[in-house]
């Protein structure tokens, strides 16, 4: 049974520690910020402004118009105008330029005329992600430009000219496939590993070393008071950062919350409980501040950056890979918080990742204080 007043006792101990420890609150407090300036601002996968060069063998209004249409689409820069492949190489290897748009001499001509006409797009496949971006976004506004003009031999031909088929699309939750709206939400997760390793995992681990533990052995509190009264505190330190993310990343970014702002904090409080005792299972067993803490940041940080979904697609990972991001519960938080902030569900569309949570959250709190051992070995 848990004693209040031992309780309060822990959870004062343990307040009094991360005020006298003043820096690694103040970390706490400015790892939101420092996290939402280098995840939103740097790691965005939008396409903008991509330096482009173009060929223009034609010279002609038809050719000048395609030119215009690429660069006024806000997705393309047109920097230079070169004369030669060469050229195009040189700049290529200078980074002046990522693509280059070659445009032939008889575009006009083919075109009048209801020929299949030709461009060629070459694109700097050292960069493959932005590569393959700036491909299919030229090759969209090509096509969109003209039904007969084919881009590196792709042709329409000349009976297809009428467009037999005609795309509209429309993308649901986020019309403008804004990157950053995917981002700000997985970043309350990282916010909160990152408080768990750097603050959970040293907790106990400081009692041992300096020799504090002796004292808290000869005491009557109980393993579940202790672990209580130092997760509590942290909680609260978490879940503030929690509330300074969430709120920036409405206030900076316009990222909607079209959810239940209370589910929001009901799923981060249940994935805050879990990695909170995961990072002092680490420091209970390994009893080494400097250990636990590079440990927590090795199985809890860059699990939850690589195989959470976050940055890379699951879907896209090898089978292996995807079969062990079941084992890590960020995968199952950051799918729940974007659903919940872009699409607006409830907790019952929801509910299964919800009980995986809150089975790895009960296990920690489980393993926690089944590791902690009141005596002297």
């Amino acid at each position: 049974m848990v004693n209040g007043q031992r309780l309060r006792a822990m959870i004062r101990k343990e307040f009094i520690h991360l005020v006298r420890d003043w820096r690694s609150l103040a970390l706490a407090i400015a790892i939101p910020l420092l996290l939402l300036a280098l995840f939103a601002y740097a790691l965005n996968m939008d396409l903008k402004q991509v330096p482009t060069a173009v060929i223009d063998h034609s010279r002609t209004p038809h050719s000048r118009a395609l030119i215009s249409a690429l660069d006024g689409s806000g997705y393309f820069n047109l920097c230079c105008s070169l004369r030669t492949l060469d050229e195009v190489e040189a700049a290529m290897r200078r980074r002046e330029i990522l693509i280059a748009l070659v445009i032939e001499q008889d575009l006009a001509d083919r075109l009048l005329s209801r020929q299949p006409a030709r461009v060629q797009l070459i694109i700097d496949g050292s960069d493959a992600n932005t590569g393959r971006l700036a491909l299919n976004y030229a090759q969209s506004l090509l096509w969109l430009f003209n039904p007969q003009l084919g881009v590196d031999g792709v042709r329409v031909e000349p009976g297809m000219a009428a467009q037999p088929l005609q795309l509209a699309a429309r993308a649901w939750y986020n019309q403008g496939l804004v990157s950053t709206y995917n981002i700000v939400p997985g970043i309350i997760a990282i916010v909160m590993v990152v408080i768990a390793s750097m603050l959970a995992s040293v907790t106990v681990a400081r009692e041992w070393e300096t020799g504090t533990m002796e004292q808290l052995i000869s005491t009557p509190v109980q393993r579940l008071e202790l672990t209580l009264g130092k997760a509590i505190p942290l909680y609260v330190v978490g879940l503030t950062d929690v509330l300074v993310a969430a709120g920036l990343g409405q206030q900076l970014f316009d990222v909607p919350l079209r959810g239940q702002p209370a589910l929001v904090l009901l799923v981060a409080s249940v994935f805050l409980i879990g990695v909170l005792f995961y990072g002092l299972v680490l420091s209970i067993v390994l009893k080494k501040q400097v250990v636990a803490n590079q440990l927590a940041l090795i199985t809890g940080f860059l699990p939850t950056l690589i195989l959470s979904g976050f940055v890379f697609t699951i879907a896209n990972m090898p089978l292996p890979i995807r079969l062990l991001t079941y084992l890590f519960p960020a995968r199952y938080f950051i799918a729940m918080l974007r659903s919940i902030y872009l699409k607006g569900v409830g907790l019952e569309m929801v509910l299964i990742h919800f009980a995986l949570l809150s089975f790895y959250a009960a296990l920690m709190v489980a393993l926690a204080n089944r590791a902690l051992k009141l005596r002297l070995d």
